[in-house]
Formats: C-alpha cells, structure tokens, sequence
C-alpha cells in the first residue's frame, strides 16, 4: 500500500491536442516540443502523465522517436505509469479490428515506456452532433447494441487477448466506465470484467462519465460499491449537477473535485476499504483543464491521507445511500 505522499497521481492530457495550431501533428513534431507539453504538466506540480493517445500515440512511433520520448520523460522529472486508448473501441462495427490491432501494438510500445497499466474502452469517436456541443455529452453518441450475444462476445474475446497479451509484460488492463456501451453500468461492466476471467483486467470505475449525462442515471455510490472491488485503475473527475423532478430536465458542468456531484471523500474511503492501491488519473473539460487537475490532486491526496489515517474504516458507500 502506497502512502498519501506518494500514491501515484497522474494527469490527464486532454488539454493538449493531437494536431498543433499550424496544422501539424504532435506525432511528428520535434522532442522539444513534446518537453514543452510535458514542462508545464510538471510546472503544476504533477510527477506523472497518463498518456492519452489522442495527444501523442506511442504504438506509432519509430523505434528512435520512442526512445526520444522516454529520455524526454526522463529530462522533464515525469513517469509514465498509464496509457489510455480512448474512442479506439475494439467491437467498433467499421473499425473493430484495425483498433484491436492497434492496442495490442500499443502495450509493448507502453511497456518500454514504464507503464505499468493501459486504460481501454468501448467509446467510439464523436458524432457530429456531440462535436457541434459546447459540452459533448449533451448529445448522444454511438453505442454497443444491447443484448447483442455476438457483439458481447467479441468484445470478451479481443479484451481477453489484450489481456493475456499485456500480462506477458507485467501490465494491467483497466476498462472505463462509459455510457450506451457494455462498460454503460455497474452490472453490465462487472459482468464483462467476470466474463474475460483475467486476473489483470480490471475496471477503471470513472463514474464522472455517467453523472454528467442529461438523462436519469443511477446512484454514483451503487456504481462505486459494485466495481470498486474490481477496480485497478481510477480516472477521477466531478460535475455540478442539478435536476428538477417537475419538468424532467438535468444539467451538468464540469466541476472540481472537491466541490461537485460526487462526494470524493466517501468514494475514496470506499475504494481503500476494498483494497484499491492503483494509480489515480486527474482529468478535468473547459477552462484551464491542467489547473484544475493540479488542485484536484491536491484534494486527492489529503483524502488519501485521511482515508490512510482512519484505517479506511469508514462505512460502505451503499449504506448511506438516502
């Protein structure tokens, strides 16, 4: 069990695009611009980065470019302990197999890197609609066809080879929580990680992604209390949220973590009592996204101090459920 001071914190790049202002690829641009990117990560105060493929794609790197990188990495004071794949579903019904192809290159390229877990989902790219959105999640977007035996299964099968695959190296594979797809529930997404049968798949429980939706959802702490057991990797974020039972509607905002839906505060407790002892990833949408990780990791650790103080003895999320 890691200690509050050194629990593994890693941010998030979503602030950063795969695509630089005048047109050209981060992909190709040279190791001091990839240190640039990474000097302001460390600048708020983080000493690990979650590689999020769409800023930067390891498996798409040369041998020499990413042995570039990771003496960039080195050069900046930063660990990679994760990557995440994101919007690469493997049952994607046009591109399902070029993304399974796809993460299966990424885990050795991610091993050379030190990562020791690799995020997956079942999220596909936005629509256009989503993109149109000031906040993406106000539209709906793709989904897996519900109970669709076939789909569920090759969904299983293909996570099951990451899995096998990724234990070859050491690693860990964590499945994101994500609406409309067989990760869309606590039950569904416990099933599939019991369906796989792998020791190292586990979930990445980020329920962020389901409080935030403008429609009825279930309770965060039901979500929490279900897949907390099986988790081996957390991306953390919060949302203001508000409903109003006599018209129906829901809105939604990204919020800090201190201060939004979710109480970080049970929800932690309630992880270290079921014995999590992965990396936390802080993300956050809108505004100056990194500034608001780097207090978010803040908070992060004081709860963990807090929890750690305690004994993690606190009462299970599912009893104080209202």
């Amino acid at each position: 069990m890691y200690e509050s001071t050194n629990w593994p914190i890693a941010a998030a790049l979503l602030q950063f695009p795969g695509t630089k202002p005048d047109g050209t690829s981060v992909q190709d641009e040279p190791a001091e611009g990839w240190a640039q990117t990474l000097r302001e990560v460390r600048n708020v105060g983080f000493d690990a980065v979650d590689l999020t493929d769409s800023w930067l794609k390891p498996a798409d790197l040369p041998a020499h470019r990413l042995a570039e990188f990771q003496d960039v990495l080195k050069t900046t004071g930063l660990t990679a302990p994760v990557l995440s794949i994101v919007r690469t579903s493997v049952v994607d019904p046009v591109n399902g197999a070029a993304n399974f192809d796809y993460t299966l290159r990424s885990i050795e390229a991610a091993a050379e890197l030190g990562a020791g877990t690799l995020s997956l989902g079942l999220h596909q790219q936005l629509t256009p609609a989503q993109r149109q959105r000031l906040w993406f999640w106000t539209a709906d977007g793709a989904g897996d066809p519900p109970g669709d035996a076939d789909t569920w299964q090759l969904a299983v099968q293909r996570f099951r080879e990451i899995g096998r695959r990724a234990a070859d190296y050491g690693m860990l594979v964590s499945l994101e929580l994500y609406e409309d797809t067989y990760l869309g529930t606590a039950d569904s997404a416990v099933r599939l990680i019991e369906d796989i049968g792998l020791a190292n798949v586990g979930i990445n429980p980020d329920v962020g992604n389901l409080v935030r939706l403008h429609r009825p959802i279930e309770s965060w702490q039901e979500i929490l209390h279900k897949t907390l057991p099986y988790t081996n990797y957390w991306q953390v974020k919060n949302y203001f949220r508000d409903e109003n039972p006599d018209t129906g509607s829901v809105t939604s905002s990204p919020a800090p973590l201190e201060l939004g839906f979710i109480n970080y505060r049970q929800a932690v407790r309630e992880a270290l009592s079921a014995g999590f002892n992965g990396v936390f990833c802080c993300e956050h949408y809108g505004g100056d996204g990194l500034g608001v990780s780097a207090m978010n990791q803040r908070y992060l650790r004081t709860l963990l101090e807090s929890a750690l103080q305690s004994g993690s003895t606190a009462p299970y999320l599912k009893e104080t459920v209202s």
